[in-house]
C-alpha cells in the first residue's frame, strides 16, 4: 500500500473518530437509563460505549499501519513479561492513595457506611464491570496507540500531557450528567482533568518501564475501582484523587526513573516495542 494512503495525522483522526463514535453510544446509554431498562442492560450498554476508542482504532488501523495485522498488533502489546518491581510499585502507590483518601473521608464524613459495596458478590461484580467498561475498552487506543504514536515526535512527558488532556475531554458528555451546576461543576471538571492528566503521566512512566499494556490497564482499573468503593462526596473524592495523583506525577517527573519521561535518552519504537537509546 502506498504512503499516500496513510493518515497524515493518525492521532488527531483517532481522537476525532473516538468522539464521533462515543457520542451516539452515550446518548443510547442515557436513553436506556431514562426508559427504565434493567440495570444489567444499562451496564452492558455503558461498557460498549467505553470501547469507542478501541472501535475507532480498529477502523483506522489499516490506514495507520498499512500491511500490518490488527490482531498481531494487539498481541504485541501484551507480549512483554511483567516486571514484579513495576507491579509492586504501581499497586503500592495506588493502595496508599486509597488508604489516604479513606482516612480523610472517615474523618470528614458522617455516612453510616464508608464503603459502597456490601457483599463479596457485589465487590466481584463491581470489579469486573469496571474492568470491562474502562481499562480494557480504553487502553488499547489511548495508551497502546495514541501514547506510543505521539512519542515518536514528542517526549513521553509532553505526550502524556497532550493525551491526558484529550482523554479527559473525551469524558466531557459525562460531566453534564453528574447533576452538578455552577461552581460545583467547575470544581468537578478542574479536579477531574488534574486527575486524568496526572494519571496519564504515571501510566506513561510505568508503561515505558515495562512495555506491556497490562500496566496501564492495572493503573486505570485501580484508579476507577478504588474511588468507586468509597462512600463520600463525589467532588471531595475527585479532589483528593487529583491532589494525590498530582503529587505522584510530580515526584515521578522529578525522579524520571531511567529517563523514561524526558532527557538525553529518547524513547524510540521498533516493531511496536519501546527501546531506550
Amino acid at each position: 500500500m502506498s504512503r499516500e494512503k496513510k493518515l497524515k495525522k493518525p492521532v488527531a483522526s483517532f481522537i476525532l473518530l473516538t468522539n464521533i463514535i462515543f457520542l451516539p453510544l452515550f446518548c443510547l446509554v442515557g436513553a436506556i437509563k431514562i426508559l427504565g431498562f434493567p440495570t444489567w442492560f444499562f451496564d452492558v450498554a455503558r461498557c460498549i460505549s467505553a470501547w469507542s476508542s478501541t472501535f475507532a482504532f480498529a477502523i483506522l488501523f489499516k490506514k495507520i499501519y498499512p500491511g500490518q495485522s490488527f490482531i498481531h498488533f494487539v498481541k504485541n502489546k501484551f507480549k512483554t513479561k511483567l516486571k514484579f518491581s513495576v507491579i509492586l510499585s504501581v499497586s503500592t502507590i495506588q493502595a496508599f492513595i486509597f488508604i489516604l483518601i479513606l482516612f480523610l473521608v472517615l474523618n470528614n464524613s458522617e455516612v453510616d457506611s464508608i464503603f459502597t459495596i456490601s457483599s463479596w458478590g457485589m465487590l466481584f461484580y463491581y470489579f469486573l464491570k469496571n474492568l470491562l467498561s474502562g481499562p480494557l475498552g480504553e487502553e488499547l487506543g489511548w495508551r497502546g496507540f495514541a501514547q506510543v504514536e505521539l512519542q515518536k515526535k514528542h517526549s513521553p512527558l509532553k505526550t502524556s500531557i497532550i493525551i491526558g488532556f484529550w482523554w479527559g475531554m473525551w469524558h466531557l458528555p459525562i460531566w453534564f450528567t453528574t447533576g452538578f451546576m455552577g461552581m460545583d461543576l467547575i470544581k468537578y471538571i478542574l479536579f477531574f482533568m488534574i486527575s486524568i492528566v496526572s494519571t496519564t503521566i504515571v501510566m506513561a512512566a510505568f508503561y515505558n518501564l515495562n512495555q506491556t499494556l497490562i500496566i496501564p490497564i492495572i493503573i486505570h482499573q485501580f484508579f476507577n475501582f478504588f474511588i468507586g468503593l468509597i462512600n463520600g462526596n463525589l467532588i471531595d473524592l475527585i479532589m483528593y484523587n487529583a491532589i494525590f495523583y498530582l503529587v505522584v506525577a510530580v515526584l515521578i517527573i522529578i525522579i524520571n526513573p531511567k529517563k523514561v519521561l524526558y532527557g538525553k535518552k529518547a524513547t524510540t519504537i521498533i516493531k511496536g516495542k519501546h527501546y531506550m537509546i
